[in-house]
């Protein structure tokens, strides 16, 4: 498999809702680099994220993912619920790193559309 079509169906898990399929693609020292706000070192800090923040499956729409080498870029735009049902829809793009056919790291830049 192609380290787009890892991304591609690792997104699809946690478009259905499952986060533990989404996290057997990463690596288990995997980082998310959230910019200008935090940055999750390791699985568990990602597992714990993701039930916080998909309270519900997100829905996210790629616009554009381009790969070279062990990189893929991924934009597009992703709503997410909070706890009272209040839909947000942010703007992103995914700088990810693969080591192994495993997602390693994420720089992501995320910005709320109004």
């Amino acid at each position: 498999m192609t380290n787009k079509q890892i991304l591609q169906k690792a997104n699809q898990a946690v478009s259905n809702g499952d986060n533990e399929g989404f996290l057997a693609w990463c690596t288990n020292d995997t980082v998310w680099n959230f910019i200008g706000d935090v940055t999750l070192r390791g699985k568990e800090q990602v597992r714990q994220w993701m039930a916080e923040h998909y309270l519900e499956p997100p829905i996210n729409n790629v616009t554009n993912l381009l790969a070279d080498g062990n990189f893929v870029i991924a934009t597009g735009t992703i709503t997410v619920k909070d706890k009272d049902g209040k839909a947000t829809v942010s703007a992103y793009a995914d700088v990810w790193r693969f080591e192994g056919n495993k997602m390693a790291e994420v720089n992501a830049y995320v910005v709320e559309v109004k």
